[in-house]
């Protein structure tokens, strides 16, 4: 159950959803209604077959 980041292209507030597997539920933005909102870019889109991200900290390489 990912939790998406939304920003209205009306009044330009960011908001968070919880998303369900199969919603069709149009997202509205909560402050003023809108339903022109996009989708942002958050890093568990960039998640790869290890579930570690491309926004998560390098492995330490012992000490230096």
């Amino acid at each position: 159950m990912p939790i998406y980041e939304y920003k209205c292209e009306m009044c330009g507030q960011d908001f968070e959803k919880l998303v369900f597997k199969g919603d069709d539920e149009k997202i509205s933005c909560p402050c003023c209604g809108a339903d022109k909102v996009k989708k942002l870019i958050s890093a568990g889109c960039f998640m790869d077959d290890s579930g570690i991200g491309a926004c998560s900290a390098p492995a330490s390489k012992g000490f230096s």
